[in-house]
């Protein structure tokens, strides 16, 4: 299994939180009836990388009954649970400290093995580039040793670089090439991607259990659950996929609002969340498209859509709307001023950008600030710089 991401309260609601621990909650039971040698958690356990007691204390609760199970926890960190600095570590250390679970990068040679399985697991990066440059280090002080007459399985917390994975999930960014993943295993356990799936790479397995929530409404389409994986005496795996039944239900609502004005476009998505109403369901209307020419997203009535619903538990909005262009007065207010110089223009352009994108004034000042640092760094050819900003940003 993997990316549980225990403590996410999304859209700010503590019942979101609630689902996400009840959802490993469901997984954790499923477990105990199934039985397993041991148990594979492959990144993102928790959502933060320093959790809230309530988030820790529910987890300590579970990871005890697969303890008073004698179920081990093998588990590798995600980009979310992820050590935040070298001095303060990841919030899996004092779990394994504890014997909850067995934080596998941490101990020697990054291994767990048992009679008939070997099990190794690498720590998460967070990008291609660290991953590059560090993986050769990490495997030399924790060698990968594949076992001759066990079963081999490899963990990590990443998208590989492979069309298996980009032609299914072409906005998803690779952050490995299997070129850099040890051969010699039978099954490569992975995290990150947030649907159930999995394919053969150089004769083996790669399977990536999905989340067991919905970490974005874009999850809302795939399965939530975790792979049951039984090794027959000749080394074949077969795949079962067991699902979850008391994950939240979302409804997403796609709306193409092309040619609408905001009193329209309102009326069409509060028309439809109504009729999707239903008791405790998140419904997300997705409104796309392109509006007529001088019309700004901000025009529509947002607060209405959102309180269409009386059942639902949120109705979440997402606006995905492009803008025609900007108004002819707005473009002569800010570049027909002679008094003013480029680096002044270029920042009033880029605050009017962001802020017709519905952001607040803070953080479209923000954001504007660091697109005319961008500019300045890239003028001067500054890889160095402008590498960082961006990591800054996207992390």
């Amino acid at each position: 299994m993997a990316d549980t991401h225990l403590g996410y309260e999304q859209y700010n609601l503590s019942e979101r939180r609630d689902d996400f621990d009840n959802a490993f909650s469901e997984v954790v039971e499923k477990t105990l009836e199934l039985k397993p040698s041991f148990m594979i958690i492959a990144g993102d356990l928790f959502h933060h990388a320093r959790p809230s007691n309530i988030t820790l204390e529910r987890a300590i609760r579970n990871f005890r009954k697969l303890r008073e199970a004698n179920i081990p926890v093998l588990v590798v960190d995600g980009s979310h649970d992820h050590a935040p600095n070298i001095i303060t570590g990841t919030i899996l250390n004092p779990l394994d400290s504890a014997n909850l679970i067995y934080y596998l990068p941490r101990h020697e040679g990054a291994r767990w093995e048992n009679d008939y399985c070997y099990v190794y697991g690498i720590p998460n990066f967070r990008t291609r580039e660290k991953f590059e440059e560090r993986i050769s280090g990490f495997y030399s002080l924790r060698r990968p040793a594949p076992r001759k007459g066990k079963f081999n399985i490899f963990v990590f917390h990443m998208t590989l670089d492979v069309p298996e994975i980009s032609s299914i999930f072409p906005r998803v960014a690779a952050e490995a090439s299997p070129k850099l993943i040890p051969e010699g295993f039978n099954y490569y356990a992975g995290g990150h991607i947030h649907a159930p799936l999995h394919f053969r790479l150089r004769g083996s397995i790669v399977a990536y259990s999905g989340s067991t929530e919905n970490v974005s409404y874009e999850d809302a389409s795939f399965m939530k659950g975790f792979y049951h994986v039984e090794v027959s005496r000749d080394m074949e795996a077969q795949m079962n996929y067991i699902r979850l039944e008391r994950t939240r239900k979302f409804k997403v609502l796609e709306r193409d609002c092309s040619g609408l004005h905001p009193k329209d476009i309102a009326e069409a998505v509060v028309k439809v969340v109504r009729e999707a109403d239903e008791v405790g369901a998140v419904i997300v209307p997705v409104l796309r498209g392109t509006l007529p020419a001088g019309v700004s997203k901000r025009e529509i009535d947002l607060a209405r859509i959102r309180n269409a619903a009386e059942k639902a538990l949120i109705v979440h909005p997402v606006v995905l709307l492009r803008e025609a262009r900007f108004s002819e007065e707005i473009m002569r207010d800010i570049f027909d001023a002679e008094i003013k110089d480029l680096r002044t223009k270029s920042y009033e352009y880029f605050l009017q950008f962001f802020m017709q994108r519905n952001y607040s004034r803070e953080e479209a000042e923000k954001r504007a600030r660091t697109a005319l640092d961008l500019i300045q760094h890239l003028v001067k050819e500054d890889e160095g710089k402008v590498r960082k900003i961006l990591e800054e940003l996207f992390g």
